[in-house]
Order: structure tokens, then sequence, then C-alpha cells
């Protein structure tokens, strides 16, 4: 299926591309999401009288996640979690824990946006882990979890 990308979306396209996906991803995904619109005359013309309008947002969305970003830099968050003595965790420490961690210091984060490689933290320790604010600003953050008093 031809379609119009609205947005940036990786390893796809940048904004105005005109791709070629297939059709559960495109009937999906991607035109419920907002981020495109079916390839068709009107919809072309549709987008090429908004592209300035549609590249302002984009802007804008990219400033704020830089600004979210120098908040972040260099931050190390805590979690205290029930442990045993030999530093396993009763649970995990999941990706909406590290969100809420980090909404609690005053940043706005939503845990799709917290990168876990290799899923939950199942023991007590020092983790390094990516918050991917927007598809160009990725910031590296610790992760200090300790067993709980």
């Amino acid at each position: 299926m031809q379609i119009i990308l609205l947005e940036k979306v990786a390893n796809l396209g940048q904004l105005g591309d005109k791709v070629t996906v297939k059709n559960g991803y495109a009937r999906n995904y991607l035109i419920p999401q907002g981020k495109a619109k079916r390839a068709n005359a009107a919809n072309l013309a549709a987008f090429e009288a908004s592209r300035a309008e549609l590249e302002a947002k984009q802007a804008e969305i990219l400033v704020d996640a830089q600004a979210r970003a120098g908040k972040l830099e260099g931050a190390v968050i805590t979690i205290a979690q029930k442990a045993g003595v030999d530093g396993r965790l009763f649970g995990s420490v999941t990706n909406a824990d590290i969100a809420a961690a980090i909404v609690a210091t005053g940043v706005e984060v939503t845990r799709a946006e917290v990168r876990l490689p290799n899923g939950p933290f199942k023991t007590t320790g020092e983790f390094d882990l990516e918050i991917a604010l927007h598809h160009d600003v990725v910031v590296p953050v610790k992760v200090l979890v300790t067993p709980e008093a």
C-alpha cells in the first residue's frame, strides 16, 4: 500500500515521504496512529496544503524532547524494591516503574520511552539504559536498584 508519512517513522522515512508498506501495517498501525495517510490524489493535495503546519508541529515536538533530554542528562534514578539476601528482587523493575520514578523527579516520561533491551531488572545493582524521547533524541540514564529497608 502506498502511504504518505505525516511524521518521521523509524526505519521507514521522513515527513512527507511516499513509501510502500504492507497493508496490515498501514491499516492497523500507521493510519490509526495518525502517522500516515493513503497516497491518493486528494490526500497528496491536502498534505501539500498543510505541510508547513506539520513541519512546525514536528519541530516543536523535537524542541520539547531536547528540553526534557537536558533535564535527564547524567541523571541517576534510584528505585527501592523488596529483595532477598542474595540480591534477587521479589518481582522486577519494569519500564513503568522506571518511568514513574523519573516523573517523580519532575520530567515527563512515558513507559514507552524507556528502553529495556534485556527486559525487566530482577536483581539489585546499577544498570545503564536509554530513554528515547524522540527518534533523534536518546538519553543514557543510570538506574540504581536498591533493596527496600
